[in-house]
């Protein structure tokens, strides 16, 4: 069958593998900047004069440019090119970064924070459908897991390396780094990213996935449940250092055991979520709750606390399986919807510093952010359930083994492996 000319890719890239590895790129910047402030607050902190809780507040206003930034960028940008809006939002994040590293003090620090975010959730969004368009309907969260991995790999080598950077040279070329990285993905993309015809959708199609009750609860699902892992890592390298007693020297080697966590859980979570996508989200905000709990019980020896790091760290896959639940829901308002999983991402990511915050402010030690998190998890849990529950009274539309009933039927893409051969089975609206 001849792919229809409407398909949005024009013609198709080198190599499936150098189209993620581009996209992902991205995510590996966007990783490092957004994990590696949390482990450079106490450096930071200390540079601008104020304390660690107010701090905080810049990673706070970073997550506020990702959740207005998103939906707002996604909207506006219905109409233009997807593989345009990559380069433009890399460069727009690689500036928001060299501005954090030349901030002159804390109000214009919050300032470039704040711009340093808006494009993240758009980035996400758009490389997301991007890298969905290429595969099988029935492997979406794999390909989504593939372009996370540039987050999670970030964890392992971008924000450790980031975190011995701002040690030896100062918290700002950390930043600095950051731009690099962002600069390069423009490049990456400009070469390898699809070419693609200007979008079919317009803003008021993508606002429509606002009127829809299953895309708010699964973005409800991440807002709370993921505020949970942020709680503990915003403090993590302090807690270290006052509660686990270790040096400066191993944090770095406490953020690549989470960075690793978070790799493997992106590497083989989605393979289940491909065959039952909600028990998958379920089950992982369960383990979550669990790993949280027992974090004030492992802090203080270093060889639990690795290992329960590593286990909060895996929950993080998390994410991927939100965004395909979004993409079954969201109907015409694909890039809308995959924005806004990075809105409720870093949703979480303010509301878990904040109470984590709270808690130490009372009063109740740096280990308190394990049963805020925990809270937050199960409460994610609760809002779970709900949403389960309508998925199940139906799963046509809802299943991750079935398209949704407004799929148009359309043969493979070009990047699809030659393995999957079912020409019969539909694509998602995504492509």
């Amino acid at each position: 069958m001849t792919p229809s000319p409407h398909a949005t890719a024009a013609a198709p890239p080198p190599h499936l593998g150098i189209v993620l590895f581009s996209l992902a790129m991205g995510g590996f910047a966007i990783g490092t900047t957004e994990f590696a402030s949390m482990s450079l607050l106490p450096f930071f902190a200390a540079d601008l004069r104020i304390d660690e809780p107010t701090a905080g507040y810049a990673i706070s206003a970073y997550a506020l440019g990702v959740v207005l930034g998103a939906p707002m960028i996604a909207v506006l940008g219905a109409r233009f090119a997807r593989r345009t809006q990559l380069l433009v939002l890399m460069a727009v994040f690689a500036l928001g970064n060299g501005l954090t590293a030349l901030a002159p003090s804390y109000g214009w620090m919050i300032a470039a924070r704040f711009l340093s975010g808006l494009p993240h959730g758009a980035y996400f969004g758009i490389a997301a459908l991007v890298a969905a368009s290429l595969v099988p309907y029935d492997r979406r969260s794999q390909a989504v897991g593939r372009l996370m991995l540039g987050l999670t790999c970030a964890t392992i080598i971008g924000v450790p390396l980031a975190n011995l950077v701002g040690q030896a040279i100062g918290w700002r070329a950390s930043f600095g780094l950051v731009s690099l990285l962002a600069l390069l993905t423009v490049l990456l993309c400009a070469l390898f990213a699809p070419r693609d015809q200007a979008g079919r959708s317009d803003p008021l199609r993508e606002l429509g996935a606002l009127k829809s009750g299953r895309v708010w609860i699964t973005l409800a699902i991440g807002a709370i449940g993921f505020g949970g892992m942020f709680a503990v890592y915003t403090y993590l390298a302090t807690t270290l250092i006052e509660v686990t007693g270790v040096s400066t020297a191993a944090i770095p080697f406490f953020l690549a055991i989470f960075g690793i966590g978070a790799t493997l859980g992106n590497l083989f979570v989605p393979r289940f979520a491909d065959r039952a996508l909600m028990p998958t989200a379920g089950c992982i905000l369960l383990f979550s709750a669990v790993a949280l709990l027992v974090f004030p019980l492992a802090a203080r020896n270093p060889w639990l606390l690795g290992i329960d790091v590593f286990a909060i760290g895996a929950g993080v896959s998390l994410g991927a399986v939100l965004q395909t639940r979004l993409m079954d829901v969201a109907g015409d308002a694909q890039a809308l919807a995959a924005a806004l999983n990075h809105s409720a991402f870093n949703t979480a990511n303010a509301l878990g510093p904040f109470l984590g915050g709270l808690a130490i402010r009372e009063g109740l030690g740096w280990t308190s952010t394990g049963p805020v998190g925990a809270g937050l998890a199960l409460l994610g849990f609760l809002i779970w359930i709900v949403a389960a529950r309508d998925a199940g009274s139906a799963p046509a539309k809802g299943s991750s083994t079935a398209p949704p009933d407004n799929a148009p039927v359309r043969p493979a893409p070009p990047l699809a492996p030659a393995r999957h051969s079912r020409s019969d089975r539909p694509k998602h609206p995504v492509a």
